[in-house]
């Protein structure tokens, strides 16, 4: 009996030393993760979270509301202790958000808003208007202040597809030589930006002289069908700052990039809600704007992984 006892004993002391040993379960959820910014999101998120005691479970919504929603369900039936999400729509997602909180499971919302504020904890999101605009002065600049162009815009739905448009317009429409033959969704997706470039090539063949697009994925798929079309006098921006547009703008197919800083950003967020799990804390602000880096040819070289190095 002595020998059971002392075995149960240990049993316990090591159950107790496990429990004790996490945090709780951190959810990180986000668009698909074939996307390398929504990647670095997952591994980025996971990797601080496991950093900080927690055990993590990743999942990805595919920019689809109905999906998401049953993926905060899930976090709730799981008892999560804090949901890191990039979600799937500014409106779209209060719902998922609001059962959450009132579930009493604290959301930190990255990359992307809500409509709504007081149901997520933290909103940490890239100054989208300041990002666009500084990479729009980039691109008029290689322009020469004139010529056609056309735009891919993101997922109509997302606040972010309109911050970047508006900004890149407050910028371009000040030259009334630049002329906008073009506007198009591509929806964030490559294979998109890729089909309607060469449906926009075929279109306006040698009166186009840039593209401007929403995030780097469009851009990156302009910038392979410009290739693949012969015209790589194409002037290509586009807005994430991620490895695949930095080698298109080491080979001169894209003038460049806007970088969020994603990688703080998610970072960030996780750090927000270890702070807000252990002792309450909440941060001075529930929007918080993460200032984004324009990146051209002349300083490219330093950035690597979503992440901007001196």
């Amino acid at each position: 009996m002595k020998k059971i006892l002392t075995v149960v004993l240990a049993l316990i002391m090591v159950l107790s030393l496990a429990a004790a040993s996490a945090e709780g379960l951190i959810y990180i959820i986000t668009p698909s993760a074939s996307n390398p910014f929504f990647k670095t999101e997952q591994v980025v998120g996971e990797a601080k979270a496991k950093e900080l005691g927690y055990e993590v479970k990743c999942m990805s919504h595919d920019d689809d509301a109905a999906k998401q929603l049953e993926m905060f369900e899930a976090a709730i039936n799981d008892k999560a202790s804090a949901i890191i999400c990039d979600n799937a729509g500014a409106d779209a997602s209060i719902e998922a958000v609001k059962k959450a909180d009132e579930a009493g499971i604290p959301v930190f919302l990255i990359d992307r808003e809500i409509n709504e504020t007081g149901l997520a904890k933290a909103q940490i999101v890239a100054d989208n208007a300041q990002g666009a605009a500084a990479i729009a002065e980039k691109w008029v600049e290689a322009m020469d202040y004139e010529g056609k162009y056309a735009e891919l815009l993101g997922l109509e739905s997302d606040t972010n597809c309109h911050v970047r448009s508006d900004n890149y317009h407050a910028v371009i429409d000040e030259y009334p030589d630049l002329v906008m033959v073009s506007q198009q969704s591509a929806n964030w997706d490559q294979t998109q930006g890729y089909e309607k470039t060469e449906a926009i090539l075929q279109e306006f063949g040698d009166e186009l002289k840039g593209i401007i697009c929403g995030n780097d994925t469009m851009a990156c798929g302009a910038a392979q069908a410009c290739i693949d079309a012969g015209r790589t006098d194409i002037k290509i921006i586009g807005l994430d700052g991620s490895d695949e547009a930095a080698a298109y703008i080491k080979s001169g197919n894209m003038v460049g990039t806007a970088l969020q800083q994603i990688a703080r950003i998610t970072e960030m967020a996780v750090e927000q809600a270890d702070a807000f799990l252990k002792d309450g804390t909440l941060p001075e602000s529930e929007k918080q704007l993460v200032p984004c880096m324009a990146i051209t040819a002349e300083n490219v070289d330093n950035l690597s992984g979503f992440v901007y190095t001196e």
